[in-house]
């Protein structure tokens, strides 16, 4: 299996960190091939903008998707873009490793998504959900935060995770066609003891060890709407 790692933590020496390594070592010993995109060392650039491109369909008014579309067909991406499209291309498995921001993503992944999840490969028409360009490709979204796990659910003060992740696992991850895996999560990360940390590395070392017997969430698929997208009625 060939891995991408996009790692997000502006801090190298973070427990994110030791969570991606621990992910490198596991998976690499599995025998699997693992790329890694750190985008605070890259220092990535998360601005989608005209620059993006080195062509421009209508140099007058920038509709981003559709000069994504353009820039895929006439070759015209930005290097950096068109160098991260190629290792999600190549890889089976995405592997998002990041800290809760504000309920959200840090702005550097966001910005990694907004630009190299181009229209006219990723997604585009109805090539969305099952339909997705990247059907057939796994995604694991592995997320560390500084709350308790009781903070999270129905009727908690931050109400359920599943909330939080909904924009980057629906509306991103499955919206692009992945067959999105269940989260990994470790909780009040910054405040417990140094033997909770290494027990969050073994188990996330396990879950990875058994990826092959994890079941995809479940999101809509096509079939399940008409051709204007209302929702298919069944007669019982």
């Amino acid at each position: 299996m060939k891995v991408l790692i996009v790692h997000a933590h502006p801090e190298p020496q973070s427990f994110t960190a030791a969570l991606r390594d621990q992910a490198v070592a596991t998976l690499e010993a599995q025998g699997h091939e693992v790329q890694v995109s750190d985008l605070y060392k890259m220092n990535w650039n998360p601005v989608a903008s005209d620059a993006d491109f080195s062509n421009r369909e209508n140099p007058e008014y920038l509709v981003y998707a559709l000069e994504q579309r353009l820039g895929v067909k006439s070759q015209s991406l930005a290097a950096d873009i068109q160098a991260e499209l190629d290792k999600l291309l190549w890889a089976d498995l995405l592997i998002l490793n990041f800290p809760i921001f504000w309920f959200s993503t840090p702005a550097m992944l966001k910005g990694w998504i907004d630009r190299v999840l181009v229209s006219g490969i990723c997604y585009g028409g109805k090539r969305f959900y099952d339909q997705g360009g990247l059907a057939g490709k796994k995604a694991l979204v592995t997320v560390t935060l500084g709350g308790r796990e009781h903070m999270f659910g129905e009727g908690a003060i931050h109400g359920p995770l599943e909330d939080m992740l909904r924009p980057i696992l629906r509306g991103t991850l499955a919206y692009v066609g992945f067959d999105v895996l269940e989260p990994f999560v470790a909780w009040h990360v910054p405040y417990i003891s140094e033997e909770a940390r290494q027990q969050f590395l073994v188990d996330y070392g396990q879950r990875l060890q058994h990826l092959s017997d994890d079941q995809p969430l479940v999101f809509p698929k096509l079939s399940q709407f008409d051709d204007k997208l209302y929702p298919l009625t069944t007669n019982t």
